[in-house]
């Protein structure tokens, strides 16, 4: 089953998304917009990002993150167009990995058609799932497998003896438990039903 066909299957990550609020509410949290901002920060006398940073937060008491965010985008950097999730998939299944592609193109795609509300938002190790929080991840762990890691903390149900513990419920993860898969052959019933389940638990 393939991702769903549009634009691009995936949704700005969270950490950018909260970038570009803080971005977008500069005129009302601090009286100028970002390009004002970096109007003002081209005339001060501080040659480096974090020289700029203190130079921000002592002279208009700008907090930390806004100063940085400030910096950052001066340097043009640090803007949602440096979210790049195509790319970052594209490296993630390069080399060894590359044997996995078609795999996680089909996993993908199951997990997209689970319910309108599945974002998912890759980073550069996994992809993580979306409904609220992070229901599950796709993640090419070797050449051969990839895990599909489940949130369960919350499932009452017994759990098949397949769905291997990942040691999440003891160190606080959102990921608890995962299905070791190296083909498509074993997306079974079992499979489908544990993924659903974590997408309803984060409802």
């Amino acid at each position: 089953m393939p991702p769903r066909n549009r634009k691009s299957v995936y949704t700005l990550h969270p950490s950018f998304a909260w970038l570009q609020s803080i971005e977008d509410n500069l005129p009302q949290k601090t009286g100028r917009t970002l390009a004002e901002w970096i109007a003002v920060i081209t005339e001060a006398d501080a040659a480096t990002e974090g020289e700029r940073v203190q130079w921000l937060k002592a002279e208009f008491g700008l907090g930390t993150t806004t100063a940085e965010l400030i910096a950052r985008r001066a340097e043009g950097r640090g803007g949602v167009d440096d979210y790049k999730p195509e790319a970052l998939v594209d490296a993630m299944y390069a080399g060894a990995k590359s044997g996995l592609r078609s795999l996680y193109e089909h996993i993908l795609g199951i997990a997209l058609d689970i319910g309108p509300a599945v974002k998912a938002s890759p980073t550069k190790t996994t992809v993580p799932l979306y409904r609220n929080n992070v229901f599950a991840q796709i993640k090419p762990t070797t050449r051969r497998r990839i895990d599909l890691g489940l949130a369960l903390k919350h499932s009452r149900e017994e759990l098949p003896a397949g769905l291997i513990a990942t040691g999440g419920l003891q160190k606080g993860d959102r990921i608890t438990h995962r299905f070791p898969l190296t083909s498509i052959e074993d997306i079974d019933d079992t499979v489908l039903h544990w993924l659903r389940r974590a997408y309803e638990l984060d409802s």
